[in-house]
């Protein structure tokens, strides 16, 4: 089977085409940083322009890069949630047209679908069950995975994001959007022990996160200490001081979402973790992951960095899933900006 997979949830178009669950034929993305970037986020009316501008050029990019036509065709997969709804609909509206003109059929993806199941776009796969961080600017989850068709979640941030206390923490530190690469590409100078920042492991048994704590404390850091990370006689914060700064803040986020995912796969007992959303392609999340997933004897699989983005190859593969079903999607759905399947069983 052959699924065109389209993805517009944010600041990426992107396009994909999957020959059933192993052969990724094409992967066309086309990110916006740099049209968001001067303003140090995503404006949402921006955004939904631009993808209207970059749809069809990117799905007929991927169509080529495969070989091939929308009459070869068998199903479309799209992104339907969550994410900003003027983005949505874009890359929504443009599968329906898809499917009616062609008469393809075709299924909405909530887009954390695909990041729990992305990991099946490299070589290292997990073995269900598994426990699943997704790590993203939006959403820092855990999943209880049993199968392609039945997640649980069972831990949520309960304010900001991890992505989203990267991209504030980089903006205190006046550093360019998006925050993430930025601050990790700083860090490797850094001193990760430097500073104390605090961790937020809230309740004893709890496997919810919460970041808006460590933005503060990076900002008041920031505020008391400004006579000893000045250059002296120059103006701006001394680059070893900045450096030391964001590894100490990655460190603290880092520990905190590894940490918590290894202590779900204790409560579940599985023996199989994945790391999974923009966030995972941090190296040095993915370091700690694997040293505490060795510690504790865990097998660990993440996508390859490529994959840990946003993409249109995860929408079609977990798409695919959804077509082994024998599930279609009627041509009335809408768009939604909260996932479906982050609510707490």
């Amino acid at each position: 089977m052959i699924i065109l997979g389209i993805e517009s949830s944010c600041d990426e178009t992107a396009a994909a085409v999957m020959e059933d669950d192993r052969r990724l034929l094409a992967n066309v993305v086309n990110s916006q940083i740099d049209l968001h970037g001067i303003y140090g986020g995503v404006v949402p009316e921006l955004a939904s322009r631009k993808h209207l501008e970059d749809i069809y050029p990117v799905v007929d990019q991927a169509l080529r890069q495969a070989g091939i036509t929308l009459d070869q065709v068998d199903g479309l997969a799209i992104t339907q949630g969550p994410g900003l709804i003027g983005s949505l609909l874009v890359g929504v509206s443009f599968a329906k047209a898809l499917a009616l003109v062609k008469k393809i059929p075709y299924v909405g993806v909530d887009h954390m679908a695909g990041h729990l199941f992305s990991v099946f776009l490299g070589e290292n796969k997990p073995e269900f069950p598994y426990i699943a961080l997704i790590a993203s600017g939006g959403h820092s989850s855990i999943f209880h995975v049993t199968d392609h068709f039945h997640y649980r979640l069972v831990g949520r941030t309960r304010d900001d994001a991890a992505g989203e206390a990267f991209d504030k923490v980089a903006k205190i530190l006046d550093l360019p959007y998006p925050g993430g690469p930025i601050i990790s590409e700083l860090a490797k100078n850094g001193d990760p022990a430097a500073i104390s920042f605090p961790r937020s492991w809230l309740d004893p048994d709890s496997l919810d996160f919460s970041f808006s704590g460590i933005k503060t404390s990076v900002a008041n850091y920031i505020k008391q200490n400004q006579q000893l990370i000045m250059n002296r006689g120059e103006k701006g914060r001394s680059a070893a001081a900045t450096a030391d700064i964001c590894a100490s803040f990655q460190e603290a986020v880092v520990d905190v979402l590894a940490g918590k995912t290894m202590k779900a796969a204790r409560n579940f007992n599985v023996k199989n973790v994945v790391l999974a959303g923009g966030v995972a392609a941090n190296p040095r999340l993915r370091e700690v992951f694997r040293q505490m997933g060795d510690q504790e004897r865990l097998a660990v699989s993440m996508p390859p960095q490529k994959f840990c983005t946003d993409n249109a190859a995860m929408i079609a593969l977990a798409g695919f899933y959804t077509f082994r079903q024998q599930a279609v999607t009627s041509l009335d759905m809408d768009v939604y900006s909260r996932s479906r399947i982050t609510e707490l069983a």
